[in-house]
């Protein structure tokens, strides 16, 4: 669910038949499974089989997948480590308690991050709001991985003191190539409240000082991504609840981490989202959770965002029945074959 809405009210698709439309494999105890064409609701946590996964060729690198609660995850692909969106110090903003404070002040818990990003070469942000951003120029410091993100990212970055040679500002439309897997950068749309607005609007053109409060990172322009390990599957990551239907076209990514709307504001936000994706065979909700607690399963949700995301299901299931859906576990790593 994506701050920014509650606060205001690869490569192209892979071609080799190896791949086919792939299906979801956990690799470790913990995943919540569920086979739309099978179940109407998610099941309790189910253990998954390892050996269902695709033979690799030789050569070809295992992937997995850690979801870091929000829109963040962990992607490991043989040694190379990749994040997207990875905020893990989740600090109180009051806004799950209806006392939503925009100044409350940007902090990094280095102890709650500790090992959770591993050691990663590679960034990616779709957008600058802090459960996005906050805890990137920290990670981004201790690794010495380049961060890819819009322009505003870049300048953020500046602002806080990383190095041009850690910052790669895209827009859309790039396909990078880093041998073990490629990078497609999709330009995307943030979220809109009930209102047709969102929090923190704007860029910044320029390096500004360094941000002190939540509200001194705007959303800055949104992106998503399609990463795809050196022999599949394509994963296609969003930040945020909306897209640009036509840019979509052409990625049919075989795995599609979704954020969950907020609100109505976007029409038909199901169904149009998953014929421009050409429906995938696995879709992951994500930025459903409380992100202002502690990673500890089962992830913290509540009442009402536990309302949405039912419905999202639902509107997966009635659109897509042949998708299977996961509900992820926090920091379970999932491969997908």
């Amino acid at each position: 669910m994506d701050a920014a809405h509650r606060a205001v009210l690869g490569f192209r698709a892979m071609t080799d038949s190896r791949l086919g439309r792939r299906r979801f494999l956990g690799t470790a105890a913990g995943a919540a499974v569920a086979s739309v064409a099978a179940a109407a609701t998610i099941p309790s946590p189910v253990s998954a089989a390892p050996a269902a996964a695709r033979h690799r060729e030789p050569g070809e690198p295992a992937a997995t997948f850690r979801w870091l609660g929000t829109a963040g995850w962990r992607i490991d692909i043989g040694a190379k480590t990749i994040l997207v969106d990875p905020y893990l110090t989740r600090f109180n903003t009051g806004l799950f308690s209806g006392a939503f404070n925009p100044a409350t002040s940007l902090t990094v818990d280095a102890t709650r991050i500790a090992d959770h990003p591993g050691n990663p070469q590679t960034i990616l942000v779709t957008h600058t709001h802090w459960d996005h951003y906050n805890d990137v120029p920290h990670i981004a410091k201790q690794s010495g991985a380049r961060v890819f993100g819009t322009l505003t990212a870049y300048h953020l970055g500046l602002a806080y003191a990383l190095p041009t040679s850690q910052l790669s500002p895209v827009k859309g439309g790039e396909v990078l190539d880093f041998g073990d897997y490629t990078v497609e950068v999709v330009a995307s749309l943030h979220s809109r409240n009930g209102s047709y607005s969102l929090a923190f609007p704007g860029v910044r053109p320029a390096a500004p000082p360094r941000p002190a409060t939540i509200a001194d990172l705007p959303e800055g322009d949104t992106l998503a991504f399609q990463v795809t390990p050196r022999g599949g599957p394509s994963v296609f990551f969003m930040g945020a609840s909306d897209f640009v239907e036509r840019d979509l076209a052409g990625l049919a990514p075989d795995v599609a981490m979704i954020a969950v709307p907020n609100t109505d504001a976007t029409h038909e936000y199901v169904p149009r989202l998953l014929a421009a994706l050409d429906r995938p065979a696995t879709v992951v909700p994500v930025h459903w959770d409380n992100f202002e607690t502690a990673l500890t399963n089962p992830p913290s949700v509540t009442t009402n965002d536990q309302a949405r995301l039912d419905k999202f299901l639902a509107a997966v299931r009635d659109f897509a029945p042949r998708t299977q859906i996961l509900l992820p576990q926090y920091l379970t790593p999932y491969a997908f074959g």
